[in-house]
């Protein structure tokens, strides 16, 4: 059926949009107007003036939207949190989030939209270190950084479209400082540029230890500490979040 009749079925309550970045806004906002509940997947939208449209427009309508990633529900990002928390690591001071790729056109059979306008490193995946981020020291007050763009064009790996090349629209490499509400800092990069990465994909340091996180696009993964006094890294149990929740729990 047509966008339009699916958000004015009479059985639908909430939409998931899962559409490409660039019409996130417009489906999202076309929901809210039928007055559906919206959970969209990340970026919330292309631009700033468009997110906050999307969230005043729910307010009004006396609906919710929500936004991926709930990776942070997982034991990986929830057991950081509890070992902060519990004061493992004392006062965190700084912290370190890396992701690095050679880009997704080398696996995805049609990766122009990484490309274009709500794509790139940090909206398609910069989503999922941010809200760890904000989840483990707390909201960001101020950010400066810098991206860049070195190359034009991409080349299809997979797929029946392999080799054609693709326009490059957006900075594929992005890098920043965030300020977070309690003082924390933290460096993040986000990069489609490189091939590969030793780095830890979050590390929060603190005055008493190291805490090393996992990959924050999972909901799991191993959770590491290093404390001052201590004997060496260690790994953390599982201490909350919802075990082997995947993409969902059932009840």
């Amino acid at each position: 059926m047509s966008v339009e009749r699916l958000l004015h079925h009479p059985h639908v309550t909430t939409v998931l949009n899962l559409t490409v970045p660039a019409a996130h806004a417009e489906i999202s906002g076309a929901a809210i107007d039928a007055g559906r509940n919206v959970y969209v997947e990340k970026p919330l939208t292309v631009t700033f003036p468009q997110g906050r449209s999307i969230i005043e427009r729910a307010a009004s309508a006396g609906v919710r939207v929500g936004c991926a990633p709930d990776t942070v529900l997982g034991t990986g990002t929830q057991t950081a949190r509890a070992a902060i928390d519990g004061g493992l690591i004392g006062r965190p001071l700084f912290a370190s989030a890396v992701m690095v790729t050679p880009g997704h056109e080398r696996w995805h059979p049609d990766p122009d939209f990484y490309y274009a306008p709500g794509g790139g490193p940090l909206l398609d995946m910069g989503p999922y270190y941010l809200a760890a981020l904000v989840h483990l020291l707390g909201p960001v007050r101020a950010v400066i950084g810098a991206a860049s763009q070195l190359r034009d064009v991409r080349v299809i790996g997979s797929g029946p479209r392999v080799g054609q090349r693709i326009p490059v629209e957006v900075p594929t490499h992005v890098t920043g400082v965030l300020e977070h509400a309690g003082g924390a800092l933290t460096t993040l990069t986000t990069s489609f540029d490189g091939v590969a990465t030793t780095a830890a994909p979050i590390e929060v340091q603190g005055e008493k230890g190291t805490l090393a996180v996992p990959d924050p696009n999972t909901f799991d993964g191993e959770v590491r500490l290093f404390a001052l006094d201590g004997p060496g890294w260690r790994s953390l149990e599982p201490r909350a979040g919802y075990v082997a929740a995947s993409r969902g729990r059932s009840a």
